[in-house]
């Protein structure tokens, strides 16, 4: 894995403008990675994917991370500090064991980004709900009911619950939950945190600064944007410095 050129990330950015978050986590990867074909990026399970992700993130930006969240009883605004050891688990990837209970055997896969890319083909608007069932029936490759078989939306309440739980078992990077106390009340939550939510709003901020960057030097100086991206970071600041920036 290698961190992207300044160009290639800009470009990666404004391409992702329009896609679905999936797809921009997945071009991410096949970005990073020029050994990892798309099959195989969107092939990997969440919590792969993810954990990639994480990697790439301390490369891009570092290791420290931060981000605001609201209180759900008092409505008070956090900030939250972490690293990427906080929330980057070490744990493997496991296949996940055949689940046998109440006369139920059930044979079931991890889900992958092409199983939410397929659930984002098929409708526009999709609940969490509909997620969590369509992404089983993608996911159960066999169930049977005492001996006989049957379509995984068969499955009573308990098995999908015991199959969900299972499945953060095997992959937990995919679940990756923070606690959380809100100073102002007291109030104590869990609140899942989503690597690629969080790094594509931090690769937004990141493009936004670094167009208005080339606009200055360009703007003072008349240099070509491809010039003013392969510089570095400093020289660039630099340059903002002697302008008054």
């Amino acid at each position: 894995m290698q961190a992207p050129s300044t160009a290639d990330l800009l470009t990666y950015w404004e391409r992702g403008l329009s896609e679905s978050l999936v797809h921009r986590a997945v071009n991410l990867l096949v970005l990073a990675c020029p050994e990892m074909t798309i099959e195989q990026a969107v092939g990997l399970s969440i919590g792969q994917r993810d954990q990639l992700l994480l990697i790439l993130r301390e490369r891009l930006f570092g290791s420290e991370m931060v981000s605001l969240t609201t209180c759900p009883v008092c409505g008070d605004c956090l900030e939250l500090k972490f690293h990427i050891s906080d929330v980057c688990s070490v744990t493997d990837i496991k296949i996940p064991p055949p689940l046998s209970m109440d006369g139920y055997d059930v044979q079931y896969r991890l889900p992958t980004s092409q199983d939410l890319l397929e659930i984002t083909y098929s409708s526009a608007e999709v609940s969490e709900n509909q997620i969590r069932h369509q992404l089983l029936e993608y996911c159960v490759l066999s169930a049977l009911y005492q001996g006989q078989a049957i379509p995984a939306n068969k499955l009573p309440e308990s098995v999908v619950e015991a199959i969900a739980t299972a499945m953060s078992q095997a992959d937990p990077q995919a679940d990756i939950q923070l606690a959380l106390v809100c100073p102002a009340c007291g109030h104590q939550w869990q609140a899942l945190f989503d690597v690629v939510t969080f790094l594509w709003s931090e690769i937004h901020v990141w493009a936004k600064r670094v167009l208005q960057e080339v606009h200055r030097l360009a703007l003072t100086y008349g240099w070509r944007e491809a010039d003013i991206l392969a510089m570095s970071p400093q020289r660039r600041h630099l340059y903002l410095e002697m302008i008054g920036e």
